[in-house]
This record gives structure tokens, C-alpha cells and sequence, in this order.
């Protein structure tokens, strides 16, 4: 009973606290592992954060100290990743120029703010915070989990934020960056500003390499331009943001020009040029909105959208853009998805492991297997009715949200009386209108 204690008094104030001493078994559920078929009266076996086992029950050996959690009725699928929020009361880049590198959003992350909790009741266990769209470049992006939470040390998935790259760079093109001097006023003057910041790096990362390490021929140190290298040398993965066909084919030529791994944000006329894109080998993670609006550029998006990029070939996952929709509703998508056109499998896929292999990260979430962070989701039922809830999240081993406890509840289904301010304060940042 002591150790019960201690243990919910450490979640309470936020510590984070990786698995139990004891594995636990949770078993009779429907398992979607993603990697494979559903598994009907299946097993999961969690311990210390990680994943011991996943199967049936005739395949699965429970440990004899495991504590056995009857989950019958219920769906298991891996913990939800959202490759594209704002959730965290962050921001980025100011007006002072249209590109800011050297910005973190992670030094602006309010670890305990209300939104994390939305994410929680909506089973999201990793989400990609980013600067808002409107610069061309607006800063680096942060990956984390939604662990219960004091500061932002206890979220990050790096170890050193001033030597690790902890997320990505947010890019973005269209109208959202488009405005006044110093910004850029069309299309192309975007284009071209991007393309000599790149040339720039190039230079930069050629003084570095001339210089081999020696104190006295190394150029000055310039944060701006050590992000960019980290593009241009594949460590740094490029989020960017994107609506129309014409803008969605400039990213590509960017990609392609300089190298650098990119991921496609919203793609709202993705369909319409959904073989480029899987001829580029570049994926998409894209927002279905069931209240369509809100700008021209993207009056075309279809809910079709996802079934055409994966018909083509294209890794399609899905986003929230919180709070442009709501993290609570994440799970949605997938079956919007499935009811325009896509398959189950890559609906329910790009909810979880296409999102991991976006954020780079598939080795260790985004799948129910052997070895893999235990970060999941329990469900009422079937992922894909409409009449399905998110009943607990699970991080790394540990519960951080159950649907059954009143103040958890309260997360579920409240509005701006849990939430206060969110709306207006992502709007008064320059979000993603």
C-alpha cells in the first residue's frame, strides 16, 4: 500500500515516474500492434517503460509477479503521435525578419499548461510543438512526450538542449508568410529568400569543414546557421507547412536543391499532385477538418485527400494543428479517412507509426512491439466507430490520463472553463489560421 502511495503522490506533483516494479499485464482486448493484424483476446505486457510482449493469449507468457489488468470489451492500440501542434502556450519568431533558426519553441513551452491534458484525454503520447506559420522559417520545432509534467525537462526526448537536436525545423510558404517589408510580398521573393539562406549554410558548413576543427580558422559561431546545417546534413528534419499544388511543388524543388529531409504539413491540394510527391519520396501529414474554412488557399481541401496520397504511394499521417482541431478528437481522423477512401491499416497508421517515422523516431514508438517505449492507448472499442473514447493514455508505462477519474474527466468534455485562454492565445501568436 506504501509503495501505491508514494507512487500516486509522484504523479501528482508531476515527476515522472517510468513504468512499475512489477510488469503489468493487460489482457483481453482487441491489440492493434499497426505492424500487424488485430489481435482479438490479446496480451500486452509492459515493465519499466518498455514493452515485454505482445500477442495471444496461447503466444504471450504473463510473469508470475505481473499485476494482470482485465481490459476485456476494450481496443488497444499504441499510443498517438501528433506531428503537427501548438498546444503548450509556445510561440516563435517575431517580426523582426521573416526567417529565425536560431529560435526554439522549446524555450517558451509552459510544461503545465491545461493543453498537454487535452492531448492526454485524446490519447496523443508524443506530439511535434511548433512556432506558428507565419514566417518562412519560424523556428525549431520540439518533440515530446505528454508526460506528466513540472518543467520541460521532464517532457523533452533529448538529453542536452544546447548540444541534442530535440526536434525540427517549422518552415512554411503561401500566404501565411506573405506581408510588409522586412517580409515577403509574393511567391517567388519567398522562394528566393529561402533558397539564399540555404546558400548561406552551404557556405558556412564549408568554412567548418576548411576549418577541421582548428580554434583559429573556425568562423564565428552563428546560431542561425548551425540549425541550418543540421538540415543540410539530414539531422534536422524540415516540418513544413503548405497548402496549394504550386507551393506544395516549390517545397519540392527546395528538397531536392539542397537536400534536405522534409515532411509536407496540411497539403490541402495535396491530391492534385499526389504522384509528384510519391515520386519524391517525401511524406505528408495532413488535417482533416470537419468544419471546412477559413482561407482561400486551402478551399480545396477534400476529405478524399488521404485516400488519394495513398493510393499514389505517399506515408500519410495525420495532424491536429491544435487548436485548429482538438487534440480530443484526434482519433477521428483515421476514421474520417477510412469513410472518404483510405485503407484501415494506413488510416490507423498514420495516427501512430507513419507520425514516428515522420518525427524519425519509429525505432522506439509508434507500433505495440517487443522493445518499444510502452506508450499506448486503451479505447471503449473500435478505433474506428464513432461512438469510441479514449478510456486511458499510457506513457512510457505509466497511466497519465483515465477517463474514470472525475478530474480527469473533466479534461474529456470541458471547454474554456478547463481551457482557459488557449484560442486566444494561439491567435494572438500568429497561428495556423
Amino acid at each position: 500500500m506504501q509503495k501505491v502511495l508514494i507512487f500516486a503522490l509522484l504523479l501528482k506533483i508531476g515527476i515522472p515516474v517510468f513504468g512499475d516494479e512489477v510488469p503489468i499485464a493487460f489482457v483481453g482486448a482487441t491489440v492493434y500492434p499497426v505492424t500487424g493484424d488485430p489481435i482479438e483476446d490479446g496480451i500486452v505486457v509492459v515493465h519499466q517503460g518498455t514493452i515485454l510482449d505482445v500477442g495471444t493469449r496461447e503466444a504471450v507468457s504473463i510473469p508470475d509477479d505481473a499485476d494482470v489488468i482485465d481490459v476485456s470489451d476494450k481496443g488497444i492500440i499504441p499510443g498517438m503521435i501528433d506531428t503537427h501542434s501548438h498546444i503548450g502556450r509556445g510561440d516563435g519568431g517575431d517580426r523582426s525578419a521573416p526567417t529565425h533558426p536560431e529560435v526554439r519553441i522549446l524555450d517558451a513551452i509552459d510544461a503545465q499548461h491545461q493543453s498537454f491534458m487535452r492531448a492526454r484525454a485524446g490519447g496523443i503520447t508524443t506530439v511535434n510543438i511548433m512556432p506558428g506559420s507565419g514566417h518562412l522559417l519560424s523556428g525549431q520545432t520540439v518533440y515530446l512526450k505528454t508526460r506528466r509534467a513540472r518543467t520541460i525537462y521532464d517532457l523533452l526526448l533529448c538529453d542536452d538542449v544546447n548540444t541534442d537536436i530535440c526536434g525540427g525545423i517549422k518552415m512554411a510558404n503561401g500566404t501565411n508568410p506573405i506581408g510588409q517589408a522586412p517580409f515577403p510580398q509574393t511567391r517567388s521573393r519567398s522562394a528566393a529568400i529561402v533558397r539564399q539562406l540555404y546558400l548561406n549554410a552551404q557556405e558556412y558548413r564549408e568554412k567548418l569543414e576548411a576549418a577541421n576543427g582548428d580554434p583559429e580558422k573556425m568562423p564565428s559561431r552563428n546560431l542561425q546557421m548551425e540549425a541550418l546545417v543540421e538540415v543540410l546534413e539530414g539531422k534536422r528534419i524540415v516540418h513544413h507547412h503548405t497548402h496549394r499544388h504550386d507551393d506544395i511543388m516549390t517545397v519540392l524543388r527546395l528538397a531536392n536543391e539542397f537536400g534536405f529531409k522534409v515532411v509536407l504539413h496540411h497539403v490541402s491540394e495535396g491530391w492534385k499532385v499526389a504522384d509528384e510527391i510519391a515520386e519524391a519520396n517525401i511524406p505528408a501529414s495532413i488535417i482533416l477538418v470537419d468544419s471546412p474554412g477559413g482561407k482561400l488557399e486551402a478551399v480545396n481541401l477534400i476529405y478524399e485527400n488521404g485516400r488519394d496520397l495513398e493510393k499514389a504511394g505517399v506515408d500519410v499521417a495525420f495532424h491536429t494543428d491544435d487548436p485548429i482541431t482538438d487534440s480530443r478528437l484526434f482519433l477521428r481522423q483515421a476514421a474520417i479517412g477510412v469513410r472518404t477512401g483510405m485503407s484501415k491499416e494506413k488510416a490507423l497508421e498514420g495516427l501512430t507509426l507513419a507520425g514516428a517515422r515522420m518525427l524519425g523516431m519509429e525505432d522506439n514508438i509508434g507500433s505495440l512491439e517487443e522493445g518499444k517505449d510502452a506508450d499506448f492507448v486503451i479505447l471503449s472499442g473500435d478505433p474506428f466507430s464513432v461512438y469510441t473514447y479514449v478510456e486511458q493514455t499510457w506513457v512510457d508505462g505509466v497511466k497519465v490520463y483515465d477517463r474514470s477519474d472525475p478530474e480527469d474527466y473533466k479534461y474529456a468534455v470541458g471547454g474554456y472553463g478547463v481551457y482557459p485562454g488557449v484560442f486566444h492565445h494561439h491567435y494572438e501568436i500568429g497561428g495556423e489560421r
